[in-house]
């Protein structure tokens, strides 16, 4: 295979894999869009985490809820915290109560009735991703997931459940960043006014 061919080959991949997801996923991303912008337009608060290109793609969309999606979006920042953006707490929690505790203990000290706990995940499987999901129905948050495979664990534990129908990881990634993107345009379309 040449280089040229496998340029094709993973753009045809992605835009098959994103067609397919618009197609049966469509409803699944509206309702998850839902639930954050009650939860932002109540004054509730949005935490958001994943591992390793998650955790990144998680940081992704708080920066675009704090700042602004949209250019020329005239709005207020929205209280957005990606889990993952504090080395100190996320390494001491993986020291004193595991890796699995690294989410949960952070859903424990910013999560309440009416917030919203978005995982990340590839997989499905992550241990600490599901704690966290655990952790945010306990006390009483909505939960969203957005997983790839069969949506694993992750997928039966969360209120909403967005799934990419993928194995390969970078492809389920692909389409991820595209649904955040969507959802930060649907919650920003609906509850805002342009400068």
């Amino acid at each position: 295979m040449t280089d040229a061919d496998l340029v094709r080959q993973v753009c045809d991949q992605a835009a098959d894999l994103h067609r397919r997801v618009a197609t049966e996923r469509h409803a699944e991303i509206v309702r998850a869009a839902d639930v954050v912008r009650t939860a932002l337009t109540a004054g509730r608060k949005v935490l958001v985490f994943g591992n390793g290109g998650s955790a990144a793609d998680a940081q992704h969309f708080t920066a675009e809820l704090v700042g602004r999606f949209g250019a020329g979006v005239n709005r207020p920042a929205w209280p957005v915290l990606a889990l993952v953006s504090d080395p100190a707490v996320v390494s001491a929690v993986s020291n004193d109560f595991g890796f699995a505790a690294a989410f949960a203990r952070q859903i424990e000290a910013w999560g309440g009735p009416g917030d919203v706990a978005l995982a990340l995940t590839t997989s499905g499987v992550s241990v600490n991703v599901n704690e966290a999901l655990r952790c945010a129905t306990r006390r009483g948050l909505r939960t969203v997931a957005l997983t790839g495979r069969d949506g694993g664990e992750s997928g039966r534990l969360a209120e909403v459940h967005v799934n990419v129908p993928a194995d390969n990881p970078q492809r389920v990634q692909e389409v991820q960043q595209t649904i955040l993107h969507i959802v930060c345009e649907l919650v920003e379309k609906s509850s805002t006014s342009p400068s």
